[in-house]
C-alpha cells in the first residue's frame, strides 16, 4: 500500500494529539511531523516533500491561510478550525475539505477518502518508468524523481531516495515523461515541478540543490509554475 505524506499544524497541542491519533488509525497516511506554528512548517516543507496538510487556520505569527499563500507549489490541504467564516477563502485556495471543530473521527475519515480519492485519479499508469542502470532494470516511481541531469551519452537521475546513471539523452527522456509534470530548464537539466521550492533569479531550488535555469527556457518554466 502506497503511503502518503502528510503534516500537522495547529497551535493546539490538545487538537494536535487527537489528529495525530486519528492519522495514526489511516495506514494510507504517514505523519512526518506536526508543529504548533505555520513558521516552522512552512521551514519543513521547504526543505521536505509533503503529499498533505492538516493545517488550522487562526495561528499567531502566520495564519494557515497565509502559509499556503507563501508557497510556491503547495501541497494538499485540510483545514481544520475552530471559525467557519474562513471557509470560502479555504476553498478558493483548493482545499481538499474544511472540517470544524471539534472534530469527529468519522467527518476526518470522511476528509481523508476525499483526499485519497482525489490521489488515485492523479495516480496513472503514466507514474512510473522503468530504466537500465548498473545491469539491473529499475521500475521507477515518477513521484520519485527530482532532476535529470545530462552526462554525454548519459544522464543521471537524481531521486528522492537514490541516484541512477542510464545511458540515454536529455532530450529523448524527457519524451518518455508524462507533459504535465516535468519540464527543462537548462540544457543540461530537466526537473520535475511538483519539487521546485523556489525560483531566485536564474536558478532554483530543489530538495537541498540549486540548478541553473536558463534564458532559454526560463519564460516556459514561469509559465508552467504558474498553472
Amino acid at each position: 500500500m502506497k503511503k502518503h505524506s502528510c503534516i500537522l499544524v495547529d497551535d493546539e497541542p490538545l487538537s494536535r494529539d487527537l489528529i495525530a491519533e486519528y492519522i495514526a488509525d489511516c495506514p494510507e497516511l504517514e505523519l512526518l511531523n506536526s508543529f504548533g506554528n505555520a513558521i516552522d512548517a512552512r521551514n519543513f516543507i521547504q526543505q521536505n516533500p509533503v503529499d498533505l496538510i492538516f493545517l488550522d487556520i487562526n495561528m499567531p505569527r502566520l495564519s494557515g491561510i497565509g502559509l499556503i499563500k507563501s508557497l510556491p507549489n503547495p501541497p494538499n490541504i485540510i483545514f481544520i478550525t475552530a471559525y467557519a467564516e474562513h471557509a470560502v477563502e479555504g476553498f478558493e485556495l483548493e482545499a481538499i475539505d474544511y472540517i470544524l471543530k471539534p472534530v469527529e473521527q468519522d467527518r476526518f475519515l470522511k476528509a481523508v477518502n476525499r483526499f485519497l480519492q482525489k490521489a488515485g485519479k492523479e495516480e496513472t499508469t503514466d507514474n512510473f518508468i522503468v530504466v537500465k542502470a548498473d545491469r539491473k532494470i529499475y521500475r521507477l516511481d515518477l513521484n520519485e524523481l527530482l532532476y535529470v541531469e545530462a552526462m554525454g551519452d548519459y544522464i543521471r537521475l537524481t531521486l528522492t531516495t537514490q541516484t541512477l546513471t542510464v545511458y540515454d539523452r536529455l532530450a529523448a527522456f524527457l519524451e518518455k515523461l508524462p507533459s504535465t509534470g516535468f519540464c527543462q530548464i537548462h540544457k543540461s537539466y530537466l526537473v520535475a515541478l511538483k519539487h521546485i521550492q523556489y525560483l531566485e533569479g536564474n536558478r532554483i531550488k530543489l530538495a537541498d540543490t540549486f540548478l541553473p535555469v536558463s534564458k532559454r527556457f526560463k519564460a516556459e518554466l514561469l509559465e508552467r509554475l504558474n498553472t
